[in-house]
């Protein structure tokens, strides 16, 4: 490794807070300031087909910086972002100048990656220098952004990045993508790295960057006080020192702690930046930044129903905001909503000091029977059965979740009904529970029963249960249940992915319950 640098983009992705309206004063200012701190590079804002006005941080071309930054630090490289779903007419910007940007970043999403290379191979024509950005570094694949790479090794950029767009890599992810691009990027070529902050991993994975010992120059992005959206970026402040205390770096501190007094404090008053739940959670289910934003607005959502709102929105509509879908998502979410705190209070009670026996409808509930019953014998169990009525067991409880079902157990009178939310048409029970609170992660098995009982067991706080009957399909034409009534006609393949997603999910529940299996099971694996 030859030279560790550091990128300020206060200016352009602090700019998301304030729509870029920082006012002319505070942007000249700013960059006035963060030329004398010893910063290698400057970003000053986005780039784009726009009407100049002096008081936002967007510029169309070299003439809108041209008095911003006069005279330049010759220390340092100013640079511009473009946007490839928006990108700045070449005609306008015109060749490089002295007095102009030095270095454009330009950003694109995956399904803009050839028109990125024609755009950059016709920046580097006319003068200037260039970082080719991933948006969304943690969407490629191994093999995809190894393609990417040598697709880009082919244009004489100066520079190439990982970008962390929602705050979701953590440590070794990061790390892998760093090492993949260290040894498959052109030995000249600077590798950068562009965090967001909410899982709180910037500060970390920029550290451990610098300690990699990669065989090329590397620069960070950071922005003074955190200034970004949502979470924020790694805080230039916090970073600047840590390079000079652990690599003899002299940044000056004192100059961006005056941005942070006279223009960033009155900011971040209005507009909060920074670690926050909401913010957390839009990162943990990879979620878009603004989701979190758009949803704390309405101030109508507790933490647990935020988690649970992010976690319904299907995976293609997560990368990519909309106030449009977000409205739909919020409506059908509070269309299905049911605060179920009184019910976990009344059968956390119930469930206290019992043991707790779980019966499926597998056929093994008939073969094993001596076996299941003798344990009923002598552990006096607290029984709930999944979405059937047992014939040859005394029950507690029957836990529901699929309409069908239930509707041919709903006048059967016995044990306590539980169902779950999404039985709209359910009549006869007894306690209803939130369903996307409890249902499993994968949607293939999102309804699975088992599933679904294990999940709120564990919110009861339920350390231990016993299975019976949770016997898994079969792939033959063998019976599967106890009833033929109860059978359902998924083809092999299905079957067998099914068996895989639920002993997964079993698997990972292992740590916080302790599952014992009475009856033979393909999940007792």
């Amino acid at each position: 490794m030859e030279r560790i640098s550091l990128l300020d983009c206060t200016l352009r992705d602090g700019g998301y807070v304030n729509e870029w309206n920082f006012g002319a004063k505070a942007i000249y200012h700013i960059a006035k300031k963060m030329a004398l701190t010893g910063i290698e590079y400057l970003e000053l804002g986005f780039v784009r087909d726009c009407e100049y006005c002096p008081d936002y941080s967007l510029f169309n071309g070299n003439e809108s910086v041209s008095s911003i930054i006069a005279p330049k630090n010759p220390e340092m490289k100013y640079a511009g972002m473009i946007d490839m779903g928006r990108p700045v007419c070449l005609e306008r910007l015109g060749k490089r100048t002295s007095d102009g940007f030095d270095l454009f970043r330009v950003i694109f999403k995956k399904n803009k990656i050839n028109e990125a290379y024609e755009y950059v191979e016709k920046l580097l024509k006319l003068g200037y220098e260039v970082f080719a950005q991933a948006v969304g570094t943690d969407g490629y694949t191994d093999g995809e952004w190894i393609d990417l790479i040598y697709q880009f090794n082919s244009l004489p950029i100066q520079g190439f990045y990982i970008v962390d767009s929602f705050g979701l890599m953590k440590k070794r992810d990061f790390l892998r993508y760093a090492e993949i691009a260290d040894h498959n990027l052109r030995e000249d070529i600077i590798l950068g790295y562009h965090s967001h902050n909410n899982m709180q991993q910037a500060m970390e994975n920029a550290a451990s960057m610098t300690e990699m010992k990669l065989k090329r120059d590397i620069v960070i992005d950071a922005s003074v006080f955190g200034m970004g959206r949502g979470a924020g970026n790694l805080n230039m402040e916090l970073f600047a020192a840590y390079m000079n205390e652990n690599y003899g770096k002299c940044y000056r501190i004192e100059p961006m702690l005056e941005i942070i007094d006279e223009y960033l404090n009155d900011i971040h008053q209005k507009s909060f930046w920074g670690y926050s739940l909401p913010f957390y959670l839009s990162a943990l289910n990879g979620c878009h930044p603004n989701y979190a934003i758009h949803f704390s607005s309405k101030g109508t959502l507790t933490v647990k129903s935020y988690d649970e709102i992010l976690k319904s929105i299907p995976k293609e509509d997560k990368a990519v905001y909309s106030k449009e879908k977000a409205e739909e998502f919020y409506r059908a979410y509070q269309e299905q909503f049911v605060d179920d705190r009184e019910t976990v209070k009344v059968l956390e009670h119930e469930f206290a000091g019992r043991e707790i026996l779980l019966l499926g409808s597998g056929v093994s509930l008939t073969k094993e029977r001596a076996k299941i019953q003798s344990y009923i014998d002598k552990s006096n169990p607290l029984v709930i059965s999944l979405n059937f009525i047992p014939q040859d067991y005394k029950y507690d409880y029957v836990f529901s979740c699929h309409m069908r079902r239930y509707k041919d157990i709903q006048d059967v009178a016995g044990g306590k009904k539980i169902i779950t939310s999404n039985l709209r048409e359910a009549v006869n029970y007894q306690y209803m529970v939130n369903f996307s609170s409890y249902m499993a992660n994968a949607p293939e098995i999102m309804e699975n029963s088992g599933i679904m009982c294990i999940n709120f067991l564990v919110h009861l706080g339920v350390k231990r249960v016993y299975l019976a009957g949770l016997d898994g399909y079969q792939t033959s034409n063998s019976r599967n249940y106890v009833s033929s009534a109860l059978e359902y006609g998924f083809l092999a393949e299905t079957a067998c992915l099914r068996n895989e997603l639920i002993r997964k999910e079993l698997q990972d529940k292992r740590g916080e319950i302790e599952l014992i299996f009475l009856t033979e099971s393909v999940y007792a694996q």
